[in-house]
């Protein structure tokens, strides 16, 4: 189905420049755990993995297999948060960090290549709330524990983050939209059988000039979008 496109304003990660080099094997970040109307914050275990697969299984039209539950559990290669209340997972965000040389040529347009190959992107793999919880502000509470993971100074070459979304999950799509994340448009066929999605990011652009004009790269819908920057804010163009 067709949709319109329409340009969010950005809020930027933060302008973060730190000559630290960032670790090549990730440990658990220092999130703090937080209580806000008895809901904490936890990383996952293994003891998690029946729980996840469960609640995964209700919130997403993905069949994952068990080797990706038992690595969101057990490696600290995912950032893998849970929101806890009474004693049971009622959300959860999974996401990693990948290198801009190991994204799919389809993604890789997130970023200019003038951004320099060394950069790395958050990617958010699942983000979900069970049912009975959701309008409660948990999904925020889990996406800003994660940006505010991802723009501390020893990850300072994290420059945008991005997730993937099904056309027909509204609910979805107007979280991201109210939260400022930036979409376009694409039809990929993957083997998660997701034929149509929408692909959302949010970016801090950061080069040594501020930011400027780069192309975001071609889809294999022949869309090309060109984004660049006017006073206070970001437009979208379509390059016909």
């Amino acid at each position: 189905m067709a949709q319109s496109f329409t340009w969010f304003p950005v809020n930027h990660l933060g302008s973060i420049k730190s000559n630290e080099r960032l670790q090549s094997s990730y440990e658990y970040p220092s999130v703090p755990l937080c209580s806000a109307n008895d809901v904490q914050l936890r990383f996952l275990c293994p003891d998690d993995l029946e729980e996840v697969r469960t609640l995964c299984q209700d919130w997403f039209p993905i069949d994952y297999p068990l080797s990706w539950y038992v690595d969101i559990t057990s490696s600290t290669r995912f950032f893998a948060l849970a929101a806890i209340y009474n004693f049971s997972i009622i959300g959860l965000i999974v996401a990693e960090i990948k290198s801009y040389s190991k994204l799919n040529k389809e993604d890789r347009g997130i970023l200019p290549e003038s951004m320099g190959r060394d950069a790395e992107i958050g990617y958010i793999l699942s983000l979900g709330v069970h049912r009975k919880y959701r309008q409660n502000g948990i999904g925020s509470l889990l996406l800003d524990s994660l940006i505010n993971h991802l723009t501390t100074a020893e990850r300072h070459k994290v420059k945008a983050l991005f997730l993937h979304v099904l056309t027909t999950n509204r609910t979805a799509i107007l979280f991201y939209e109210r939260r400022g994340l930036l979409k376009f448009r694409a039809n990929i066929s993957l083997t998660t059988n997701f034929t149509d999605y929408l692909k959302y990011w949010c970016s801090q652009i950061l080069t040594a000039g501020g930011l400027c004009p780069w192309i975001c790269g071609r889809m294999r819908t022949a869309f090309r979008w060109v984004c660049y920057r006017t006073v206070g804010r970001f437009n979208l163009q379509q390059d016909e």
